[in-house]
């Protein structure tokens, strides 16, 4: 029988958060709470696995807020630390679940973490609380290769390769939903990767061009060659007001929103 990917959107927020602090735009004093953002990260539950991609700033508020009970894995997009400064949370699951926890991420990411992180992988004995207990699995490009699936737990996981600026970033296809995010430009293999999308969610931080980010221009076009049957964007900045563009975005194409739920069928292969 086929089974559901469940993926929700527990933050969809550029790296500063939405409101800005000290912020006075009308979207920053917005009492709607679909354009009050966290920090951007994804919550993936399939074939009985809870994983997350990237331990945004603020998952402990996260995890409260969608009580996430457990967390088998983590799929990092890459190293900023707006997506990866939450990484010590981790340790409350490894008290629950008496177990470390295997994390994913290409060569940047794994390098950053390793170093920024050492307290964790260093191990070293931590006072006080604890360190998280975790164990770094590097992706390397001959897992982007045609028709190459990674198996994460039992979940069959798509890496998909994107520049963010300068640098390369993972976005990650499972089944027929695709989270891409933190991403200026999408190479043509990458692009073959993601056909036949059920659901696409996409990075688009605001109206204007900038150097390591889609804009709305850019997301829309990348949209209109992949066809997804639904996309929502990501990682958006306080120029997005909810209630407006839910009426201007073309159809198919919606914001995402923190909570957001996403459901779609699966092949059960």
């Amino acid at each position: 029988m086929p089974s559901t990917v469940h993926l929700t959107i527990l933050g969809c927020g550029t790296s500063s958060g939405v409101p800005l602090i000290r912020c006075p735009c009308r979207v920053c004093r917005s009492k709607d709470p679909k354009n009050q953002r966290l920090r951007a990260s994804a919550w993936l539950q399939y074939r009985g696995k809870s994983i997350l991609i990237d331990t945004s700033t603020d998952l402990r508020q996260q995890a409260l807020r969608n009580k996430i009970s457990q967390v088998d894995a983590v799929l990092y997009t890459h190293p900023h630390s707006d997506h990866v400064h939450g990484i010590d949370e981790l340790r409350s699951y490894n008290f629950l679940q008496q177990a470390p926890i295997p994390i994913f991420g290409n060569d940047w990411a794994m390098d950053e973490l390793t170093q920024r992180f050492s307290y964790i992988f260093d191990n070293h004995t931590s006072e006080g609380g604890g360190a998280p207990q975790l164990l770094a699995n590097r992706i390397y490009a001959a897992d982007y290769s045609p028709k190459k699936t990674l198996r994460v737990q039992g979940v069959p996981v798509v890496p998909i390769s994107v520049q963010h600026g300068s640098r390369e970033c993972l976005g990650y296809r499972i089944e027929s939903v695709a989270y891409i995010t933190d991403c200026s430009y999408i190479p043509e293999n990458s692009l073959d990767r993601l056909k036949g999308l059920s659901v696409l969610v996409l990075d688009c931080l605001r109206l204007e061009k900038h150097g390591t980010h889609f804009n709305l221009d850019q997301a829309l076009e990348t949209v209109s060659r992949l066809k997804p049957k639904k996309t929502y964007l990501t990682h958006l900045g306080h120029e997005f007001e909810y209630a407006k563009w839910a009426k201007k975005l073309p159809k198919g194409v919606s914001l995402a929103y923190d909570g957001l739920k996403i459901r779609a069928q699966a092949s059960g292969k």
